[in-house]
């Protein structure tokens, strides 16, 4: 869109798009430690109850990204409008 536009963006697109790329890091961060967890604690034989933590960490993740993937949608639809002829 910048190319199209022959000019640079809005500094808070660029920001937004960043935070998306940022909280996705995130989320698979969660699921790789919840994966981690679960079969460390399957081998030693846990109680289950413990398992929660790990899945409560990612969906507070999961609900962050749904967030930041509609602000970024949001952003992208706006700058896309700003890009087109008038």
């Amino acid at each position: 869109m910048e190319r199209l536009r022959s000019s640079p963006l809005h500094a808070n697109i660029s920001t937004a798009l960043d935070k998306h790329l940022e909280v996705i890091h995130v989320v698979q961060s969660r699921r790789k430690d919840e994966i981690v967890n679960a079969s460390n604690r399957q081998r030693q034989g846990a109680p289950r109850c413990q398992d929660d933590r790990d899945v409560f960490a990612l969906a507070l993740a999961v609900k962050e990204m749904s967030v930041a993937t509609r602000k970024a949608r949001t952003i992208l639809w706006c700058a896309l409008q700003m890009t087109l002829p008038k």
